[in-house]
């Protein structure tokens, strides 16, 4: 391979603009080989994932490309030993076949690209033969296993990972061996189908850090293709077109954290600089340019050492140096509306500004996966019997929020968890039951497509988010519920007011729950207090249902089976308020976001009628009014700022 993958007749241009436009990336990558040098290689293949040595050797492999150093060369030999002495890549978890394959072959084949014929002639070969072994070893386990876990799992990071490396390796090793062209058409036919199947609004069904995560693999195989075929498909389909707004609005209001729906590692893992840089570079995104620079100089080392995620975001220097485009100007989201429906996931986020202190809440509900998965993963399983939905980290959270607000998580997800339960999410239990097939990983997994959830209405204007989820198709059959109705409101002013309206067809014992990080002090028979450290949380009922508790739930996760003593756990606490055995019930909630000083009760009253209910919040003067029907049909607010579905708003000053 005369050209260098991945750097067309860009070479010599790049190499000048080392000390200009790609200074800052030019150091990163620098420094992250300073730190290879300093790390200490595994002999012999530990438990512990191998995965780092894919971006590890391309770091360096570049930085010997673009320097000519010997220094660099000769480290890239003392990264590459390992992995090639090695008999098998991945140990604990599908050995040969699975990430530790995938990354590592789209790493080395990178490095073998770009170090060309300045590797000793003997280690040239070994490399070879090491990159062709490992490549028919991925190919062979593709194609026994299609219909089957990542070979046809088109909406999982482990199919993007896998495929990435194979059609990467194949790539480098196609005009000496020929057969591997068969890589890289099973890649191209694989990747068209997950572009095809993606969901047309770029959300993510796995969470903010399995995107981050997986979704660097879809532009990396892309910008394969491109180099190697001369076919551009980043413009096809618009996932990735789409999909840096999902990751947008699922940052906190600081930019710095997460909205963790999903399994999260931390609520920190959430940042590629690199992927960032490609979106805004393929379709001149300035809020993605803005972001990777604000991540950089503000919040990178504080990912690199806390998030979860590894290898993590350090060792992807070599593609922010390549995937930078300097043309594209920053600019911050303070244009942006402040909330957005993606409608795939049946995901609606507000927020009541973009300042790092405003409140914010992230509200879902769709079946596994999201609506497009679920529906072609349904269709494709009846016409052949495949498996291609594996929504192991899309958790019972359908109905359910997340509550942040001045620099505080106030109202909480699970994050991850092994087993999950709908318990441990801000929910209702019927009976004490969550969602039907729950307590296990891939809750999803063998559900009949009738078990789905929705959002049926949104209004996003004026300041204001309210949108409708219905859940009910998610509980066991034998339970009788006909309905499982949330109605929420974020105000401009930061309150969160939250209807349920539930029926069944016999008496039943509804709990309704709340998650936080602290247990909340009882100020009355219906009013609490939730400390949050910057932020505080006062919580009324206005429902009536007597009894309630607060408890400790305990979350246990393994995040990777490829590490398999990792562990996460940890305690959030519950509040559980419980109705009689009824048919029908009804919990009205009004949640504040405070400053940690700021805890003086708002006046809340709410006026409740068979078809809908009116809460007003009066604080400081101000009022604010919420009216929900439970039928489409809200009651008349008088001078509303706002109206939708079954919803109308209102902000006027106390005289």
């Amino acid at each position: 391979m005369t050209t260098p993958m991945l750097f067309g007749t860009r070479e010599s241009s790049l190499k000048a603009e080392l000390d200009g436009p790609r200074s800052a990336q030019f150091r990163r990558l620098l420094e992250e080989c300073e730190r290879a040098k300093g790390m200490e290689l595994p002999q012999e293949h530990p438990l512990a994932s191998i995965t780092y040595f894919g971006p590890g050797s391309a770091n360096l492999a570049l930085a010997y490309r673009l320097t000519g150093q010997q220094a660099y060369l000769d480290e890239l030999l003392r990264w590459l030993a390992p992995p090639l002495s090695f008999p098998h890549w991945g140990k604990a978890n599908l050995p040969d076949h699975d990430l530790d394959a995938g990354w590592i072959l789209h790493g080395l084949s990178l490095a073998y690209s770009w170090a060309g014929d300045a590797l000793p002639t003997d280690v040239r070969q070994a490399l070879e033969d090491k990159l062709l072994l490992q490549g028919q070893r991925l190919y062979k386990f593709a194609v026994e296993t299609e219909g089957g876990w990542w070979s046809s799992s088109y909406w999982q990071n482990h199919n993007w990972i896998c495929y990435a490396g194979l059609a990467t390796a194949g790539y480098a090793l196609q005009e000496k061996y020929p057969e591997a062209r068969l890589w890289t058409e099973r890649a191209k036919d694989n990747f068209a189908k997950v572009l095809d199947a993606l969901p047309d609004d770029g959300s993510n069904n796995e969470g903010v850090v399995y995107w981050r995560y997986g979704v660097p693999w879809i532009a990396s195989y892309l910008d394969v293709l491109r180099d190697q075929e001369g076919i551009d498909w980043f413009n096809r389909g618009t996932y990735l077109k789409e999909t840096f707004w999902y990751r947008l609005y699922q940052a906190a209001p600081d930019m710095e954290r997460i909205v963790d729906h999903g399994d999260c590692h931390d609520r920190r893992s959430g940042h590629s600089v690199a992927l960032y840089y490609k979106l805004a570079a393929e379709y001149r995104i300035p809020q993605a340019q803005w972001l990777a620079d604000k991540v950089s100089t503000e919040f990178y080392w504080r990912e690199a050492y806390e998030s979860g995620v590894r290898p993590g975001v350090r060792p992807e220097a070599y593609q922010e140096l390549l995937w930078f485009d300097p043309s594209v100007e920053p600019a911050g989201p303070e244009t942006l509306e402040p909330s957005r429906y993606f409608a795939d996931l049946g995901l609606v986020v507000g927020r009541t500004s973009w300042d790092d202190q405003a409140s914010l809440v992230s509200f879902k509900a769709s079946p596994g996966g999201g609506h497009k998965a679920w529906n072609q993963s349904h269709q494709q399983r009846k016409e052949n019997g495949w498996v291609t939905l594996n929504a192991g980290h899309h958790h019972p959270d359908s109905g359910t929020f997340v509550f942040i607000g001045h620099g505080s998580y106030l109202a909480i997800d699970e994050g991850y968890s092994s087993r999950k339960l709908t318990e441990h999410h801000n929910a209702i239990l019927i009976d004490g039951n969550g969602f039907v097939n729950e307590d296990r990983y891939h809750v999803f997994e063998e559900l009949a497509e009738e078990f789905t959830a929705e959002i049926l209405t949104t209004t996003l204007q004026g300041g204001w988010t309210h949108a409708v989820s219905e859940s009910s198709a998610m509980y066991d059959r034998a339970l009788g519920v006909t309905r499982v109705r949330r109605h929420l409101v974020l105000t401009p002013g930061g309150s969160l007011v939250i209807v349920d309206d539930l029926t069944a067809t016999q008496p039943r014992t509804w709990t309704w729950l709340l998650q936080m990080d602290n247990a909340p002090t009882q100020l009355g028979a219906d009013r609490w207090l939730a400390e949050a450290g910057h932020g505080v949380m006062p919580i009324a009922a206005l429902d009536g249902n007597p009894t309630s508790e607060i408890v400790t739930t305990f979350v246990h996760a393994n995040p990777t089976s490829s590490t398999p003593t990792l562990a996460i756990s940890k305690a959030q606490h519950t509040l559980k308020r419980v109705s009689e055995p009824v048919e029908s019930a009804r919990f009205v909630t009004v949640l504040e976001s405070r400053r940690w000083d700021d805890t003086a009760p708002a006046t809340i009253s709410c006026d409740a009628t068979d078809s809908g209910v009116v809460v007003k919040i009066e604080r400081d003067g101000l009022v604010e009014s919420v009216s929900l029907g439970y039928d489409g049909d809200a009651p008349q607010l008088s001078g509303a700022d706002v109206s939708g579905d079954g919803f109308q708003g209102s902000t006027s000053t106390q005289r």
